[in-house]
């Protein structure tokens, strides 16, 4: 029998190229969005779910489990972007952030756990990034929402792992998306003391995505990951210099790591 998938936030970029990925490969797939669109371009299943709303999620999950009476994988991808110095970005707006790409997250997974608890099996993906490792200049609220998914996932995989349910992480560094149109931006307000610094910052994080990987990698290390009989706690996907970063923010003096960031950002 076909492993049933969840994938959320799944109508583009990296959840799309993970749900299409797996679905080629056999495996039963339910992709999400708060907004499913009737086209001809996805390969599998795409369903309503909005991680602002837990109704939302419980009917999705409920979905699912009454059409194939199990749930194997979630991989748990919804999420939004963030950009702008913290002094200028609207405390709303970073609420909404980690409601999304948190809170949101952590909603799905504790409503999937009952089901998995009761079959005995089960294994969750959480899409983090590199940016959770360390905080980004005009990126702070970003890195800060996903290094916390980061932490909730090593306590969760330990309270869950007698259930047979095992919890990852997957962080991505750039990869080409359509996340920067997306993100929500601080406006370049006329005055601002960051003005100069947070618009060339913008630049260079749009040109990153731009040249960025192909979702495709994620893919196939998603793919790996769920066939793995012992997994690790954190995977990263991206090109070398990005996963070296997390090795410097480790064995670096906490201000020689800070300089090499400021260097690259030119600060």
């Amino acid at each position: 029998m076909s492993k049933i998938v969840l994938v959320t936030g799944a109508s583009s970029g990296i959840g799309k190229a993970v749900a299409t990925f797996l679905s080629e490969k056999g495996y039963k797939v339910y992709g999400t969005s708060r907004t499913p669109k009737k086209e001809k371009e996805f390969s599998f299943e795409i369903i309503a779910l909005d991680v602002l709303k837990i109704d939302s999620i419980k009917a999705a999950v409920a979905f699912i489990i009454e059409k194939e009476g199990k749930l194997d994988v979630l991989v748990n991808n919804a999420g939004m972007g963030i950009t702008g110095p913290i002094e200028e970005t609207p405390t709303d707006e970073m609420r909404n952030v980690f409601n999304t790409n948190f809170f949101g997250a952590i909603d799905v997974i504790k409503t999937v756990l009952p089901f998995m608890r009761a079959q005995k099996y089960g294994f969750i993906v959480n899409t983090t990034s590199i940016a959770g490792y360390m905080g980004l200049p005009f990126r702070g609220v970003y890195s800060s929402s996903k290094g916390a998914l980061e932490l909730v996932t090593e306590a969760t995989r330990m309270e869950v792992k007698k259930f047979g349910i095992h919890i990852v992480n997957v962080a991505p560094g750039d990869f080409a998306t359509a996340i920067a149109s997306r993100r929500y931006h601080t406006p370049l307000f006329d005055g601002s003391a960051y003005k100069e610094n947070y618009k060339a910052n913008l630049d260079l994080m749009d040109a990153h995505v731009e040249t960025g990987r192909n979702p495709i990698e994620m893919a196939k290390k998603v793919h790996k990951i769920i066939n793995t009989k012992n997994p690790k706690i954190h995977y990263k996907v991206g090109g070398a210099l990005e996963k070296f970063s997390v090795v410097l923010k480790i064995i670096l003096p906490d201000t020689w790591f800070e300089a090499l960031l400021m260097h690259h950002y030119k600060l």
